[in-house]
C-alpha cells in the first residue's frame, strides 16, 4: 500500500518548479528589455501562470490521493506551493537587483515614476505634484528594491497568497460523493 503524501511534501516539488519558471521568466525579460519588468501585463501574466500551475499540480496531487481531496489538504498544498515559490522568486529578485545589476533598481524606479506620472496625467492631476513629491515617490520605489524592501514585499505577498490559496484550494478540492449518506 502506498503511503499518502502530506500536502507540504507534495508542494515542495511544485513550488520549486513554479518558482524556477517565474524566476527564469524574470531573467529572460531582463535580458530582452528590463522595462518589461515594470509592466502590469507581465504581473498579470505571472499571476495567470502560477495560478494555472498550482491548479495543475494540485489536480495531479489529488489524483495521487485517489481522485479526491478535502478542502483542508488542498488549501495546505496551495499555500505551501505558493510559499516555496515566493521564497525562490524573492531570492531570484535579490540576485538580479542586488547581485547582478545594482543599477537596475534606479532604472526601475525611474520607470515607476514615469508610469505614475502618466497615470496622473491621464486623470488630469499630473501637474499638481511638486518635485519633492516626485522625489519621495522615486525614493519609495528605490527602497522597494533593497533587501529590506523585498522582504517587506514578500510579507505582503504572503498575506495575498494565503487568500489566493483559499481560492485555489476550493478549486482543487473534490469531495467523494459516495461517502455521503
Amino acid at each position: 500500500m502506498e503511503l499518502e503524501q502530506k500536502p507540504f511534501h507534495a508542494a515542495i516539488k511544485s513550488g520549486v518548479v513554479i518558482g524556477l519558471i517565474l524566476t527564469g521568466i524574470t531573467f529572460l525579460l531582463y535580458i530582452v528589455d528590463y522595462s518589461l519588468l515594470a509592466s502590469g501585463w507581465v504581473g498579470f501574466g505571472s499571476l495567470v501562470i502560477y495560478c494555472s500551475l498550482v491548479i495543475y499540480f494540485g489536480i495531479n496531487y489529488r489524483r495521487q490521493l485517489g481522485g479526491f481531496i478535502n478542502f483542508g489538504p488542498a488549501f495546505q498544498f496551495s499555500f505551501f506551493t505558493l510559499l516555496i515559490m515566493l521564497v525562490i522568486t524573492t531570492v531570484g529578485n535579490m540576485l538580479l537587483f542586488i547581485g547582478m545589476d545594482p543599477t537596475l533598481a534606479e532604472n526601475m524606479a525611474d520607470i515607476g515614476v514615469e508610469n505614475t506620472l502618466g497615470i496622473m496625467d491621464a486623470f488630469g492631476t499630473g501637474d499638481a505634484m511638486s518635485s519633492d513629491q516626485i522625489d519621495e515617490i522615486r525614493q519609495g520605489l528605490l527602497e522597494s528594491y533593497t533587501v529590506t524592501g523585498m522582504l517587506k514585499s514578500a510579507g505582503v505577498m504572503l498575506v495575498f497568497y494565503a487568500v489566493l490559496a483559499l481560492i485555489l484550494g476550493a478549486t482543487i478540492k473534490k469531495k467523494d460523493k459516495s461517502l455521503d449518506y
